[in-house]
């Protein structure tokens, strides 16, 4: 809104020095001592003439053209203009041959500039209007764009919060059916992921370093509930001039996510490897685990949900900035993310 206003404020600017620059003209190139005209042509029938120039201009922009021509009122909009026009003529005869009668029969040419001159202020409204509507159109629909993409962004937000914390109170449930002394520092971890879902994730983007944190307490959530069933391999390299960098909140997790999801089920060891740099502003993501195939009716309708997320959100935020690969061979689940960041 503070945008448009300005802009709206500037064009406005914008009008108001290019008139004054057209009415103040002939007194800049001409003297007082001359009593301010040009080759015996007053100055002050220009400023006359170039009134009347301004009212067909903003007169057909700004009311005939939207009223008619725009609503494809073409029976109204020829009349009109033809009545604007024919107004401006009679108006400018009377100022040319009633008031100033001796500068029209002294300079028959400028009689002729006097009269085409409203048809060439016509025209120049005309393609004037054409350009102004043609813009307007573009910073709508580009304004529609953005607001569409940012109720899908904000939906599927919305859509992985609770499919995130439905996966960790799953966790939580194992460890109280164990009644494992882990459970209290689990629920105090699951407290701080709750704080950067509900409120660290409302803005647009959050720091880098942010989003590492929440992935370690993930990551120290699931050692409490696993221990040494489970080898958790992570290395996150960051360093105070990489940890600025800001990104899409809870762009990372999912890819974590599913990785215990499906690799802690593996009948041999299960391991889950994470890595994840930055290097010239470039974020280098990698997460690998092991698992076994799931025969297709035993998956849970909210499989899937997780990476098809982050697929949208990557497309929407960081399309042409990012590249994603995703290998199932041999019994390894492998994603590779790089992405660009801003």
């Amino acid at each position: 809104m503070k945008l448009a206003f300005k802009s709206k404020y500037g064009f406005i600017v914008l009008h108001m020095l290019i008139w004054t620059a057209v009415l103040t003209l002939p007194y800049l190139v001409s003297s007082g001592k001359k009593g301010y005209g040009a080759e015996g042509i007053p100055a002050l029938i220009f400023t006359y003439i170039s009134l009347v120039n301004i009212a067909i201009f903003y007169l057909h922009a700004y009311v005939i053209f939207p009223a008619f021509f725009n609503r494809r009122r073409w029976w109204l909009y020829i009349p009109a203009v033809i009545l604007l026009i024919g107004g401006s003529l009679m108006l400018k005869w009377n100022i040319l041959f009633v008031a100033f009668w001796t500068v029209a029969k002294r300079f028959p040419w400028f009689s002729r500039y006097v009269f085409v001159s409203s048809y060439a202020f016509f025209i120049l409204s005309f393609f004037y209007r054409l350009l102004v509507d043609r813009f307007r159109a573009e910073r709508e629909q580009k304004e529609r764009q953005t607001t569409e993409l940012l109720t899908e962004l904000k939906f599927l937000r919305s859509q992985i919060s609770p499919h995130f914390l439905f996966n960790v109170l799953t966790n939580l449930v194992s460890l109280a059916r164990k009644k494992s002394d882990n459970l209290e520092p689990a629920l105090i971890k699951l407290s701080e992921l709750l704080r950067y879902m509900l409120y660290d994730t409302q803005g647009k983007k959050v720091s880098l370093q942010t989003e590492v944190d929440y992935l370690n307490n993930y990551l120290d959530l699931q050692r409490l509930r696993f221990g040494n069933d489970v080898d958790i391999d992570s290395r996150i390299d960051l360093d105070e001039e990489t940890s600025v960098h800001v990104i899409e909140p809870m762009l990372l997790i999912p890819f974590v996510e599913n990785a215990f999801k499906h690799g802690v089920g593996y009948s041999g060891r299960p391991g889950i490897v994470l890595r994840l740099s930055v290097a010239f502003n470039t974020l280098s993501f990698e997460v690998r685990n092991k698992f076994e195939p799931e025969p297709a009716e035993t998956k849970d309708e909210s499989s899937g949900i997780g990476l098809g997320n982050v697929l949208s959100r990557l497309n929407l935020l960081y399309r042409d900035k990012y590249t994603l690969t995703i290998n199932d061979t041999n019994g390894v689940f492998h994603i590779v993310l790089t992405l660009q960041l801003l």
